[in-house]
């Protein structure tokens, strides 16, 4: 009996070290998941990297004398004054900034340097810079404060400069010591670093309307004229001009382009909050990316953030610039329906810093949405995620290409304004009105007031009455907010 105890023993010995050498094997040679995801952090991606959230050390003022009771009755011991061995040349009345300790509690620091430390507190402070920044950001690695380095148009750049910092000595450890004698250590993001957004972009109206819209009352012609050139203009991807010569060559409708512009510009004012506010019941995997666009000559781009079950266009943003701010009004439009995240959410986007960033200050935002960004990088799947993800990040890279046919025909577009209104109509169409192959040449949403219409001119008079409604409703909450308020 005893030798076969013995016997499994030692077998149980011998399948312990089959399975450590296995373990050992595919940590080596089969990389997870999330490994392979991490591998994808080397030096050479760490530009586009975006930290954690500092420490952030709020320092209240406190009474010196609550401090030394609570000692006492922590340590059963007083604290006593500071006993000298030399003079000093504390001034009599400094006080400790944050406590109010007098100056037999307050010792120099830093050998007469100007620095002083009180006892009570441990607080450090100059006489001529007196505890002026309450409110401190520390590097969540070594707690060493940050320092301001750069100011930039939207937020201000935190470093945290300590050379002992266990975060830079691992990326310093990752580097390759020849880079660093050939280019040296700014070729790399080694130090942690922090953005402070001085705007907020959370409190920014997402319901504004264009300006320059003008009104419905129509002089020579009427409201199906103007749904045949949205029709002609948004459905079929004609510009201002061949919308105006394909009126007059087949309705012998004579419109000019302009009139057909103002045409446009007016139903996005009314369709747009309607499209924005549609509850679009949005699954747990949402995608974003971003492409660019011509205004006036100069690169503009267009942000989009789109379900990955519906495809429907959740949210989107026209913008001068490619900064992390067009990136959170894109989402706020995208989660406005969401009183909390589902619980396997999933976020999809390329390697592009800003949407880890956008997707940290939502969760400074009230309420806080915590959600982690899953970044698909390269054009090829050298790792697991991007292997699994790709097909649904294709998903926005074909509506990219989608609106791009749309947009090729107007060669840019003259200014911002416009740029915001023919976004608002196509989006409008692609949710609405576009059939869609992957739905059986169905509409993404389906709308019962727009299947009472038997054309596409008569569909765009419903939208626009949807967009009257809903600017009404719109209108009565606020004036109840007013009143309450």
């Amino acid at each position: 009996m005893s030798s076969i105890i013995t016997y499994l023993v030692l077998y149980n010995q011998y399948l312990l070290r089959q399975i450590y050498q296995l373990l050992l094997f595919i940590a080596k040679y089969i990389p997870l998941k999330q490994w392979a995801f991490d591998d994808s952090h080397s030096p050479k991606y760490q530009k586009f990297k975006v930290d954690k959230l500092p420490k952030i050390i709020n320092l209240d003022p406190v009474d010196y004398r609550l401090l030394i009771a609570y000692y006492k009755h922590r340590d059963g011991v007083d604290l006593k004054p500071i006993a000298r061995r030399s003079a000093c040349d504390i001034p009599d009345d400094c006080l400790c900034p944050r406590c109010n300790a007098p100056k037999p509690f307050i010792y120099v620091n830093n050998g007469g340097k100007g620095q002083f430390r009180c006892k009570v507190c441990e607080t450090l402070f100059h006489l001529h810079n007196r505890y002026n920044q309450p409110l401190k950001l520390r590097c969540p690695y070594c707690s060493h404060a940050l320092v301001h380095k750069k100011d930039r148009k939207h937020f201000i750049v935190h470093k945290c400069v300590n050379k002992k910092c266990s975060y830079y000595l691992h990326n310093l450890r990752t580097v390759d010591q020849k880079d660093l004698k050939d280019y040296g250590k700014n070729k790399y993001k080694l130090h942690y670093i922090y953005r402070q957004f001085t705007v907020d972009f959370f409190q920014m109206d997402l319901d504004s309307l264009p300006p320059n819209a003008s009104s419905f009352n129509f002089k020579k012609h009427n409201p199906h004229i103007m749904s045949l050139c949205l029709t002609f203009h948004v459905n079929l991807s004609l510009s201002l001009r061949k919308t105006s010569v394909a009126l007059k060559d087949l309705y012998n409708i004579r419109i000019s382009h302009e009139c057909v512009a103002s045409y446009c510009r007016t139903a996005a004012t009314l369709v747009k909050p309607f499209v924005d506010h549609y509850d679009y019941s949005p699954s747990d995997t949402m995608v974003g990316d971003e492409t660019y666009v011509k205004v006036h000559g100069i690169k503009g781009y267009v942000w989009f953030i789109m379900d990955a079950l519906s495809r429907s266009i959740l949210g989107y943003q026209v913008s001068d610039n490619r900064g992390v701010g067009p990136c959170i009004l894109a989402m706020r439009m995208a989660f406005r329906h969401l009183k909390a995240l589902p619980d396997k959410f999933r976020f999809i986007a390329d390697g592009y810093s800003a949407y880890p960033l956008a997707a940290q200050q939502f969760q400074l935002a009230d309420p806080p949405l915590d959600f982690n960004i899953t970044q698909v990088i390269g054009l090829t799947n050298d790792d697991a995620v991007s292997a699994e993800f790709r097909p649904v990040k294709q998903k926005i890279e074909r509506l990219n290409r989608t609106f791009k046919a749309s947009y090729r025909v107007k060669c840019g577009y003259d200014n911002f304004d416009g740029a915001n209104y023919s976004l608002a109509l196509w989006v409008t169409f692609y949710n609405f009105l576009r059939p869609h192959k992957s739905k059986n040449y169905h509409t993404l949403n389906t709308v019962d007031l727009l299947n009472e219409a038997e054309n596409m001119p008569g569909k765009w008079q419903m939208l626009i009455f949807l967009g009257q409604k809903t600017i009404l409703q719109m209108q009565k909450q606020q004036a109840e907010y007013t009143i309450c308020s």
